[in-house]
């Protein structure tokens, strides 16, 4: 890390992935030490989650303290051309992840409708407290998209495409990001990664794949909250929904090459 640079963008740029294992060594250290304090962060893994990502992101504050730029950085999050980005990509993006889903739940449907023999699949449902709730909300919508996008996006990636290029750095970064979700939403979120490095690759600003991030998971969230997911995997919504679905991944498939060769081409 280059301590010397005080723009906020090449600041982040310079840091190194040792610099960041040090930093995740440290986060892990400083958790341990506040868990032997406060048994409750033991005892709740989502509050170990966020004190865990809450030091992480105090690293980063430290790391790029007494740069300028940031401001600057909010302001281009709200000119009209960025928001409708951040928005689309963030629809095609949400529209794919639930891809998978409604196939598989529109065979079960159409198969349990003409063979009666047929055993549909269980939607298992978990009651959660409250508490627990409202913490994995505050990990998953605020300290997640900030860390991940820090870590994948303005660490791992930038790092990368300076020794193997631009889209091996992509694809490298983005397999990676998607290794940390559930089996389930691994494609999902290595698609999501590679919009994210599109994103920040475009922009040089990480607010901006981090307020697609938050709108992924702050929407994501809500319909599992409220059911509304599981509602959607039944009749009659399961068909338009299906179809909605398959729309969005076209327009994430064409989105992700036109914007792969446009940059191809940029920077070769």
């Amino acid at each position: 890390m280059d301590k010397s640079v005080t723009n906020f963008n090449v600041r982040l740029r310079t840091i190194r992935i040792r610099d960041m294992i040090v930093g995740i060594l440290l986060a892990s250290i400083i958790t341990a030490i506040l868990m032997g304090i406060f048994p409750e962060i033991y005892e709740s893994d989502e509050l170990f989650f966020i004190v865990f990502l809450m030091i992480g992101a105090l690293l980063f504050v430290w790391a790029l303290r007494g740069t300028k730029g940031l401001d600057q950085n909010i302001e281009n999050i709200f000119e009209e051309n960025t928001r409708k980005e951040i928005l689309y990509v963030f629809a095609i993006n949400l529209l794919f992840a639930f891809l998978f889903t409604f196939l598989i739940s529109s065979i079960d449907i159409m198969i349990s409708l003409t063979d009666p023999t047929w055993i549909s699949m269980d939607i298992e449902t978990v009651d959660i407290d409250s508490s627990t709730v409202i913490l994995d909300a505050i990990g998953a919508i605020i300290f997640a998209p900030i860390m991940e996008e820090l870590i994948f996006r303005g660490v791992l990636f930038n790092r990368l495409k300076i020794r193997t290029g631009i889209i091996p750095a992509m694809i490298i970064s983005s397999i990676i990001f998607g290794l940390g979700h559930e089996f389930g939403g691994m494609t999902s979120a290595f698609i999501f990664g590679v919009c994210m490095c599109i994103l920040y690759l475009k922009t040089d600003n990480i607010l901006i794949p981090m307020s697609v991030h938050f709108l992924n998971n702050l929407v994501a969230t809500l319909l599992n909250v409220s059911g509304l997911d599981l509602a959607m995997n039944q009749l009659p919504w399961i068909v338009p929904c299906a179809i909605l679905s398959i729309i969005g991944t076209v327009y994430l498939i064409k989105y992700v090459i036109q914007e792969g060769k446009q940059l191809k081409k940029q920077y070769n």
